[in-house]
């Protein structure tokens, strides 16, 4: 498997929200393969179980974020 750069927060950030959930899905596939590799014990990288959960946590931390402000956004026009 080829090395991957390791996302930043910064760079998630800058990912619009269709891009962040397509992201999501590929991780979630990427953390399923690897469960299913360290099952067999076929897994070459340990770490990257880790470094995918904290991925898909960073992601949805954001996810959760811009929904909040969405929702406090629309609050405030409400109330104006």
């Amino acid at each position: 498997m080829m090395a991957q750069k390791k996302p930043t927060a910064e760079d998630m950030r800058t990912k619009t929200d269709d891009q962040l959930s397509e992201q999501l899905v590929d991780l979630k596939k990427e953390q399923f393969n690897l469960r299913f590799q360290a099952a067999t014990n076929q897994l070459e990288r340990p770490a990257r179980i880790k470094e995918v959960r904290r991925d898909i946590a960073r992601i949805k931390t954001l996810q959760t974020e811009r929904q909040a402000t969405a929702k406090s956004a629309a609050g405030t026009k409400e109330k104006a």
